[in-house]
């Protein structure tokens, strides 16, 4: 009788621990100009923490703060000596715009300006004349740092790193989780999104892709299981504006002619085992490169996936996925 009253005890006890769930954190908010979910299994509430990490980063590269790095290197400043979160974004930049062969360059900066999708709120319609000249002050490989201090071959030359540092910040988050030994998580900012372990029901997390609808609705049919994985997409069929006389000006600017015509893709979508900064920046660079030019990069780089929404000649949406 004391052996089964020991069994029955022994159950109900692993039963228990059977049933006891990890707690789940869920976070929300406004940052970097759009919203951010965080969802992590485990550990405290770190809101203060993210907080202050996220104005670290806007701090830094925000060219929408006047008193930001960026924003002083921008302005002329030659004393500003850049932190840890400026010299990685910008190491991160050089090798990106390296393996792109340019179409990654954050200087093109005057000319999101001028276009009328920059910090300055201008909102222009360059003529040959006028693009031919800005585009004197674009190539990354005119600028260099130095002792943490950025030196530009012009003075005019600015930076713009918006296509890169949304997806920086959702690293800075995730690294600042795993340090505190949460090992499940989600950070999600803007639709870019970093994702590690596995969510409460121990499955991958599973993200959506949005259809490249123009008609200001949204809808999903495509959805991507991210093990231990980034993502993050770009396109240019919402942000756009047209022309006084009807031409379609589409806010990623192509750093070979610099102009803002969209390119045969609708949309592209990059994932992989890689930081989201470097997803986040291949998706814009994807989207100037053109459907065939994307291809050949991702067959050099398998480490990488993407999901490439074009139409054909009858207007149909096609897909490639490598």
């Amino acid at each position: 009788m004391k052996n089964i009253v020991y069994v029955l005890a022994l159950l109900v006890i692993f039963s228990c621990k059977k049933e006891t769930t990890i707690k789940e954190v869920k976070l929300q908010g406004g940052v970097f100009g759009t919203v951010y979910h965080i969802t992590y299994l485990g550990g405290d509430n770190y809101q203060n923490s993210i907080d202050s990490l996220f104005q670290a980063v806007n701090q830094s590269l925000s060219t929408y703060i006047p008193t930001s790095d960026i924003s002083m290197i921008n302005e002329g400043y030659a004393f500003v000596v850049v932190d840890d979160m400026f010299e990685e974004v910008f190491q991160k930049s050089k090798r990106i715009f390296k393996e792109t062969n340019g179409y990654f360059d954050p200087t093109v900066c005057e000319l999101v300006n001028a276009w009328g999708f920059g910090y300055k709120k201008e909102k222009k319609d360059l003529d040959s004349l006028q693009v031919k000249e800005l585009m004197k002050l674009v190539g990354f490989d005119k600028v260099e740092l130095k002792n943490r201090k950025v030196v530009k071959q012009s003075s005019k030359m600015c930076l713009d790193f918006n296509s890169i540092a949304k997806g920086y910040g959702i690293d800075v988050i995730g690294r600042f989780l795993e340090s505190k030994n949460v090992a499940n998580y989600l950070v999600e900012i803007g639709g870019e999104i970093r994702a590690r372990g596995k969510n409460k029901r121990g499955k991958l997390w599973t993200v959506a892709i949005d259809d490249p609808n123009t008609d200001g609705t949204r809808s999903v049919s495509r959805l991507v299981k991210l093990d231990n994985a980034s993502m993050a997409g770009s396109g240019n069929y919402r942000k756009y504006r047209m022309t006084k006389d009807g031409r379609k000006v589409v806010h990623t600017i192509n750093p070979k002619t610099g102009f803002a015509t969209e390119s045969n893709l609708l949309s592209a979508t990059v994932y992989g085992k890689v930081d989201c900064a470097d997803v986040d920046a291949y998706a814009t660079s994807f989207m100037a490169m053109g459907l065939e030019k994307s291809k050949v990069f991702l067959e050099k780089h398998p480490e990488i996936k993407a999901v490439l929404l074009y139409a054909n000649e009858k207007g149909e949406i096609i897909e490639f996925k490598n």
